[in-house]
């Protein structure tokens, strides 16, 4: 009787893998919500060659920049949840969630969190020329009177703001935000004269600031950076001071737990790589650490509470 159960099963079980579809069967898509040579931007088409070779699939760069990264994210949100396409999300994702601007999509569930894989600071500039000598030369302006100094930031709700906001909570102080596209574009303002200071990535600054262009004030960093050892931290003026910012791997919610376990493993396995790690890490002047699969929801929704509480303090908007 086993016997002939046994052959009664085999055409079925010799049938199963020609039927069943393989993930990765085709080219992956990952998309991101920035500009062209930014730091997001850099990150994937970094993170893309070496993902596509560890999954035996190409991995295509889809930049859907707008929005400070919502026109991906919802994109991505109703992207179909087979595996084939991804996101690589930013701090931006869950400081817009804080301000309540994910129109059309659930920040936190609709999506399947992989890992959060690097952290990063920013940096505080000036002109090589200004007054601004150091952090505190900075707030002894703004202590002047409210919105005495201006801050280049990439809009209002952005993670650019946020860190700005934080530094003038820290300080008592308040500081007046303008918005700009790009990094390069508040940078091209510094350098240009119609903004005194910027908060940007070291993605961005670090061509300006190694030619003597720019002068660094501070990391926002808990500790100096490795890239820039000589600039101190905001926490060696303002004791606590920290605002970082992210990269991570998402897919849109509902892929196959097997597919994101695979992706997951993918990801430490491809930015473990030394040499990889080490331009990642070099390229954003922080540190790749990925976060466990199941952890990663939770970071989130513990910076999306830190942010909320920022923003009902100040009084913020995001128009």
């Amino acid at each position: 009787m086993i016997q002939r159960r046994f052959l009664l099963a085999a055409p079925a079980l010799l049938l199963a893998p020609a039927t069943a579809k393989a993930w990765p069967d085709r080219s992956i898509t990952l998309m991101h919500g920035f500009g062209a040579g930014g730091a997001a931007d850099t990150i994937c088409r970094l993170l893309a060659p070496a993902l596509g070779e560890n999954l035996g699939k190409p991995v295509v760069v889809e930049p859907r920049p707008g929005a400070g990264g919502n026109i991906a994210s919802l994109a991505l949100s109703r992207s179909p949840a087979d595996g084939h396409t991804l996101g690589l999300l930013t701090g931006s994702h869950g400081v817009a969630a804080a301000f309540g601007k994910a129109n059309g999509f659930d920040p936190v569930d609709g999506f399947d969190w992989i890992t959060i894989a690097l952290r990063y600071a920013f940096v505080c500039v000036v002109r090589a020329d200004s007054p601004y000598q150091d952090l505190p030369a900075l707030i002894a302006a703004a202590r002047r009177g409210a919105g005495a100094v201006q801050y280049g930031t990439l809009g209002p709700g952005s993670s650019h703001h946020l860190t700005g906001e934080l530094l003038s909570a820290a300080a008592g102080i308040q500081m007046t935000p303008v918005p700009y596209r790009s990094d390069v574009a508040g940078l091209t303002g510094v350098l240009g004269g119609e903004l005194p200071v910027m908060i940007s990535t070291t993605v961005g600054a670090m061509s300006m600031l190694q030619d003597g262009k720019l002068r660094p004030l501070a990391v926002t960093s808990a500790r100096r950076s490795r890239q820039l050892p000589q600039v101190p931290a905001a926490a060696e003026t303002l004791p606590g001071y920290e605002s970082t910012t992210w990269a991570g791997l998402v897919t849109p919610k509902g892929a196959p737990l097997a597919v994101q376990e695979r992706l997951h493993e993918a990801m430490v396995a491809v930015v473990s790589q030394p040499a990889l790690k080490q331009r990642l890490e070099e390229l954003v002047d922080g540190e790749v650490a990925p976060t466990p699969r199941a952890d990663t929801r939770g970071v989130l929704v513990t910076e999306i509470a830190k942010w909320k509480a920022l923003i009902a303090a100040r009084g913020l908007t995001a128009e």
